[in-house]
């Protein structure tokens, strides 16, 4: 599977399996600063709300932002500065997983989550011992290999929610 269809593939699994359903919201290549020299896009990025029935529910909503990252490559490109929400999390293979497991605590992912991609009848162990090909014959989930820790959002939520409108995705 070529880069580009290994992202597809990611993109579509992390839509399918965790920012769809009710109360949740999600835009995908969402662009922070926009119009300065620090421009930031965010692969996808979530709002879910406590509630959508009174003001404070929307208010302690939580937002999620998730880079793709299909190989070590990718993952060495950079990513990090573009995490503004409370959950952060890098979505990826197993086979990418492995690659660049060395280097996350040199790469400073305290912080930071990490979801695979494992077949649905697997667990995250048994696919480490011997990663699947990714395959369409198969049915996929997304599984935490690393939780993320929630961190303090330093950008406004009117701010977030607006970029995620003028993604248009």
């Amino acid at each position: 599977m070529t880069r580009k269809e290994t992202t597809a593939f990611l993109s579509e699994l992390l839509v399918s399996t965790r920012l769809t359903g009710m109360g949740k919201h999600y835009a995908s290549e969402v662009s922070l600063d926009y119009g300065s020299v620090h421009v930031k896009r965010i692969d996808f990025l979530q709002f879910e709300p406590a509630n959508t029935y009174s003001v404070s529910g929307i208010e302690k909503g939580i937002f999620t932002c998730y880079e793709v990252k299909s190989c070590k490559e990718d993952f060495n490109s950079g990513y990090g500065l573009n995490f503004v929400g409370e959950k952060n999390y890098l979505v990826m293979t197993m086979d990418t997983y492995k690659a660049v497991l060395p280097d996350l605590p040199k790469k400073g992912c305290g912080s930071i989550g990490i979801m695979v991609a494992v077949p649905q009848n697997r667990s995250a162990e048994d696919e480490f011992d011997c990663p699947t090909p990714i395959t369409d014959m198969l049915r996929w989930k997304l599984e935490i290999v690393v939780p993320c820790r929630m961190k303090q959002r330093e950008r406004s939520m009117t701010e977030l929610l607006f970029c995620m409108i003028r993604s248009g995705h």
